[in-house]
């Protein structure tokens, strides 16, 4: 049985984003990241096409181009640029970004290879428990390591590796409401 006693999940199906331009997702996918384009769907009454590229594991992150979609807005439908440049807000019940995960030997390697390439990507964030919740070098107590990056559309893109099992002892926040927000609820 899985983690989940309830449903036996097996983890992420697909991810569906939206493009401008599914060409340049192709382009940027399977040309720069590596994924291969697996399946692909013209929609019926030409409302556009729905793509799948495979991000590992049997996972697949798939994108839609729709005929009448409008353009995202920065800092609304996904963050506005890469962490500690910009401010990482975005509208609830949107995707505030991506996480694919690598190996932990290899993240070193894929983020100087990121740079060789031009790509413009974020400093390397080492996620931890101190009160920033990142440090510029990892030590025992980081969890997660990562770095940031954009597709063509703007979404927000990280390639991340765990660096130590979780215990329960690492879930020790009560959860906010809608009552915490700074901004009016929509009713």
């Amino acid at each position: 049985m899985s983690v989940n006693e309830k449903y036996e999940l097996r983890g992420i199906n697909h991810l569906a984003l939206v493009c401008a331009d599914m060409q340049r997702t192709i382009d940027f996918y399977s040309g720069v990241l590596g994924m291969p384009l697996i399946k692909t769907i013209e929609l019926p009454n030409d409302m556009g096409q729905h793509f799948f590229f495979d991000c590992g594991n049997g996972d697949t992150i798939a994108f839609f181009w729709l005929v009448d979609a409008p353009d995202g807005v920065p800092g609304i439908s996904a963050p506005a640029g890469l962490p500690g440049e910009e401010e990482l807000n975005s509208a609830t019940g949107s995707m505030n970004h991506v996480a694919f995960a690598v190996p932990p030997e290899k993240f070193d390697e894929y983020y100087a290879k990121f740079k060789e390439e031009g790509i413009k990507v974020s400093f390397v964030l080492n996620h931890d428990d101190s009160p920033m919740g990142v440090t510029r070098h990892p030590h025992d107590g980081t969890f997660v390591r990562s770095f940031y990056f954009q597709d063509p559309d703007g979404a927000l893109l990280e390639f991340a590796c765990w660096t130590k099992t979780f215990t329960e002892a690492d879930v020790v926040h009560e959860p906010r409401t809608a009552a915490d927000r700074k901004v009016p609820v929509a009713r």
